[in-house]
């Protein structure tokens, strides 16, 4: 009944409006929750005409091309930050400035309101503080936000040293639809819960928490933001980008398409690449970064920081399946924001597939100048958790003890692909390789495969945003020529994948690896080899520890999936027992059986004292091979063979007469 009930008051509205297919007329106002409501053109909200999405509801739209919504009224939908008033959130705006003309506007902090009754449609305006006050507060009567922390950033590199990247926003209305900004949270608590089954979308400031009611024109269409690829240096160019409407989005569709590939009607990639190609339409690298900011962190000053960026890359088979996600290594920062030294553990594992209301993250750009963009079909309703594999940036919610059944039950998307034909938890088969620094911060980097990635750089290989740290730990490609968080490659038994540590100081270094029961079907072991010592580590079932000097050791270390040393030794005594030596004393002759028919490149015989007696070369692989022995004395002699694949065979025989 509900949503009959829902259905006829849209036609009622779009009756009285020819021009829109959703038309809320003024004084008026439309009240979702729990639901989703899909309009497959435009929305038009008149002056003082709202349109309010609660208890986790969210707006789907069908239209191509640039948005076309209008009108002075607003939409309402509530989001929760996860700061403190010294930290960081990514944002991106789900709605703009209210205009009658058609098309998405930009936004400000301006659009940002405070539940402020419990009759679930009611807010009072953010107080925006002057440009010197640093910390935003909230309480029982008032929100307030320091617009010192709103800044925006475009096509530039984050840790280039005095790099001028970040723009500031403040409080004015010029951040462009689609472009994330920066904002820091609040301290103090507001106990006003103005819907008790608004879910963690709505609830008091207590541990973080913000409750922010986004209020505008919804925003709608495609939405595009400027890209760029390297700029000569060791940085990578990234542009803050997000989820820029009322509803969740697929992140693998938004990645996917960005970066070259087709996504069929069933949400499988149509386009696979030949191993080593890369798409020639991407703009972007199908790579995804989260800041993460430290909960710890109490200060404003940048050399204080301590946060990092986390790593996301979509599956290589269907949308609809999860991708990758490596969490953020906490490091500190120089004071013109510079990479500098570990200051924490590692961030924590969210759940990224779904990309939630208001969530912003970074792009990195294939081009040296172009544009990333966001369509409506990407467009999901998911809601926020994290068994439907979508969070905010929120450690509260994070949880391994839901059920996540074994199969999407239905998806609303815009893109009509049916999820009910997918597995919820299916994988690309990975693993994850954790190295801690100091016993202090952790590394995590990611080995995943599948057929269509190749052993050097694609787009399915996660750069690594940190490389300019002064302690680290990363992958890299095959010829070297990329440092990655994220290394996809096809599956081989007998492969080697290079593991790089940096340090600028001696410093202990501790590697295992986790969740790798996705990975078990592939192969039982996994190994840490230096090559400098030659010595196999078990890292799935123990830790390779040691104290390494100041540098950058990037071909000493590789993970394996063999132990080569032991498969030598117990190759080894195969070897060995396959070789029989018989003296026939009656016949004075040495008669070797070489059953494997190895290639025998020598044969020494020895007496007691180490006396060669006998050398013979180039005996061939036959399976039997004679020396005659006549002549020598009585006693006990040593048979040495040396095989042409190095290895080597000692047997004893006795000659009497």
């Amino acid at each position: 009944m509900k949503k009959l009930l829902l259905l006829s008051i849209f036609t009622t509205f779009a009756s009285l409006n020819a021009e829109a297919q959703m038309y809320v007329s003024p004084s008026s106002y439309v009240y979702v929750n729990d639901e989703f409501v899909y309009v497959t053109q435009d929305v038009e909200l008149a002056n003082t005409g709202n349109l309010y999405l609660r208890n986790q509801s969210q707006l789907l739209q069908g239209t191509t091309g640039a948005g076309a919504n209008s009108g002075l009224g607003d939409l309402s939908v509530y989001q929760e930050g996860t700061t403190n008033n010294f930290q960081y959130n990514y944002w991106c705006s789900p709605v703009g400035d209210p205009q009658v003309a058609a098309g998405n506007n930009d936004f400000g902090i301006t659009r940002l309101f405070r539940p402020s009754a419990t009759d679930k449609v009611t807010s009072t305006a953010a107080t925006i503080l002057p440009i010197n006050n640093f910390n935003g507060v909230a309480t029982n009567s008032s929100l307030s936000i320091a617009q010192k922390w709103i800044w925006t950033y475009e096509a530039e590199n984050i840790y280039a040293p005095g790099n001028g990247g970040w723009v500031f926003a403040g409080a004015s209305s010029n951040i462009r639809p689609g472009l994330g900004f920066t904002m820091k949270g609040t301290s103090g608590t507001d106990n006003l819960v103005s819907d008790i089954n608004d879910g963690v979308q709505n609830k008091p400031n207590a541990n973080f928490g913000q409750r922010y009611d986004f209020r505008g024109k919804p925003n709608d269409g495609n939405m595009t933001a400027t890209v760029s690829d390297v700029d000569g240096t060791s940085y990578i160019n990234l542009t803050l980008v997000g989820n820029p409407y009322p509803s969740a989005i697929n992140l693998n569709h938004y990645l996917l398409e960005n970066s070259g590939f087709i996504v069929d009607a069933s949400g499988n990639i149509t386009n696979p690449l030949p191993p080593g190609s890369l798409p020639a339409t991407a703009v972007i690298d199908n790579t995804a970064y989260f800041w993460e900011h430290d909960k710890s962190n109490n200060t404003h000053l940048v050399g204080g920081y301590v946060g990092g960026y986390g790593t996301y890359v979509p599956n290589m088979t269907n949308i609809a399946n999860n991708g990758t996600y490596v969490s953020a290594p906490m490091n500190t920062y120089s004071g013109d924001g510079e990479s500098s030294t570990p200051g924490g553990a590692s961030g924590n594992i969210f759940e990224r597939q779904f990309t939630p209301v208001g969530q912003g993250f970074m792009v990195h750009g294939a081009v040296p100048s172009g544009t990333v963009t966001m369509r409506n079909r990407y467009r999901v309703y998911i809601k926020e958790n994290v068994a439907n594999f979508s969070e905010f940036e929120r450690i509260s919610n994070t949880t391994s003890s839901l059920v996540i059944d074994e199969y999407w039950h239905d998806v609303p998307n815009v893109a009509g692909i049916d999820y009910t034909q997918h597995k919820k938890n299916a994988y690309d088969p990975k693993f994850k390789v954790h190295t801690t620094i100091n016993d202090l911060v952790v590394y995590e980097d990611a080995l995943v495969f599948g057929d269509i990635a190749s052993e050097n750089f694609d787009y399915f290989d996660g750069i690594c945003p940190y490389t300019s740290a002064s302690k680290a730990a990363y992958l890299t490609t095959k010829d070297g020529a990329e440092k990655l968080t994220i290394s996809a490659q096809p599956f081989d038994i007998d492969a080697r994948f290079p593991l790089t540590f940096v340090t600028n100081e001696q410093a202990s270094f501790k590697v295992k690896v986790s969740d790798y029961s996705q990975f078990d079907d592939l192969a039982e072991n996994i190994y840490l080899h230096d090559k400098l010592s030659g010595i196999y580590y078990d890292i799935k079932n123990g830790e390779y520890n040691a104290n390494l000097q100041a540098g950058t050791h990037e071909n000493r270390f590789e993970i394996t999936f063999k132990n080569v040393a032991s498969d030598l030794n117990d190759d080894a005594a195969v070897v060995a027992d396959a070789f029989q030596v018989y003296q026939n004393n009656d016949a004075g002759m040495l008669t070797v059986f070489n059953s494997l028919q190895k290639d025998v490149v020598e044969l020494s015989l020895y007496d007691v004292t180490g006396k060669l007696v006998i050398s013979k070369e180039n005996l061939g692989k036959n399976e039997r091979i004679e020396v005659s022995t006549s002549g020598l004395s009585d006693g006990v002699y040593i048979v040495k063979m040396n095989t042409r694949d190095n290895y080597s065979v000692d047997k004893k025989v006795s000659i009497f007469r």
